[in-house]
């Protein structure tokens, strides 16, 4: 499934209904009075935040959304029904901008919905217009517009953990592993091109695009999987056994990571500040198990939950799902 991160809308909520003249039907008296009721307001924009990160894909052919507009008035004083507000649904993480205001709105927790555009008012009855000297007015008013306006919507992931790591560092094939992604899988660079998502006992695992030198400054695919990994309550750090210098490329992705905070000035809030686990993928590919345990005490000197794992032993991947879990509980 095609994975969507950001689109472009137009939305508008809907405009207010009419009012309208009307008179008292009585007999011998044509004109009983005023009788026009009062028009109905047009329906007001919201959007809403939902469990779905796959939802601005609906959105792809779509660009232009409208809320209901607002009922006519009625003879005999009837107001007219209000339009039918318009929910945008958008996934946990979405940031809308009005690209004309420089507005901005968060949506950060499962069914919180905000009031995007306000529906146009609903014109007024002649009724309304009624008083001791103007008892037989002939006035009403047209419905006002309701609010319109151009927005950006960007998806920021939220997820309990994202895996970095170089390119071809198996994060793919580990999160497949773990989960039900179905993520794809190569032996070439850059496989994963958008972030991909797995379901693990209910937390939510992130797979991030290949991090190469210069990423923070947009080299490689750049700040992209910077953006998603922004809200991950954690990170793990995946460094395959097949890289001649595994410390090397760890302090490589660090570096990028303390970049991308120091060009946003994230200080504490930043991405190199995040709880880091380190999983040192493809063991498989080392002869002497003495070299993985070396490997492993290394990395042990920096991080507190190091592992080794190669997903051609199923104890192994177990023992690591277990791990997980119970290093997720605590957070």
């Amino acid at each position: 499934m095609a994975f969507i991160d950001e689109i472009k809308i137009y939305a508008e909520a809907g405009r207010g209904g009419n009012g309208v003249v009307r008179w008292h039907r009585q007999k011998f008296e044509p004109k009983g009075g005023p009788a026009g009721g009062d028009a109905g307001r047009g329906g007001n924009f919201y959007v809403s935040a939902v469990r779905d990160v796959h939802i601005l894909l609906k959105y792809k052919a779509k660009k232009s959304f409208i809320a209901g507009r607002g009922e006519d008035g009625g003879s005999k004083s009837l107001h007219g029904a209000n339009g039918q507000d318009f929910i945008l649904e958008l996934p946990i993480g979405s940031i809308i901008s009005n690209t004309e205001t420089d507005e901005k709105w968060q949506l950060t927790d499962e069914g919180q919905k905000i009031l995007l555009l306000k529906g146009g008012f609903g014109g007024f009855g002649n009724e309304h217009f009624k008083s001791s000297v103007n008892t037989t007015p002939k006035e009403s008013n047209i419905g006002g517009p309701g609010e319109s306006g151009n927005f950006k919507i960007e998806l920021e992931l939220f997820a309990d953990i994202g895996f970095i790591g170089l390119p071809n560092a198996g994060k793919s094939s580990l999160l497949n592993a773990l989960s039900n992604a179905d993520a794809k899988v190569g032996d070439y660079p850059f496989t994963t091109l958008d972030p991909n998502l797995g379901d693990f006992f209910g937390y939510i695992i992130a797979d991030i695009p290949g991090v190469i030198e210069g990423a923070s400054e947009g080299k490689g695919l750049g700040v992209k999987f910077l953006r998603h990994i922004k809200r991950t309550k954690m990170l793990a750090h995946l460094i395959s056994f097949e890289n001649p210098n595994m410390m090397k490329s760890y302090k490589e992705i660090r570096k990028e990571l303390a970049k991308y905070d120091k060009n946003l000035g994230l200080g504490e809030e930043g991405l190199s500040s995040k709880e880091e686990i380190i999983v040192l993928t493809k063991s498989d590919v080392v002869d002497d198990p003495k070299i993985v345990s070396k490997k492993v005490k290394d990395f042990q000197k920096i991080a507190k939950n190091v592992f080794a794992i190669s997903l051609y032993d199923d104890k192994m991947v177990k023992k690591f799902s277990d791990a997980l879990i119970k290093i997720l509980k605590k957070k």
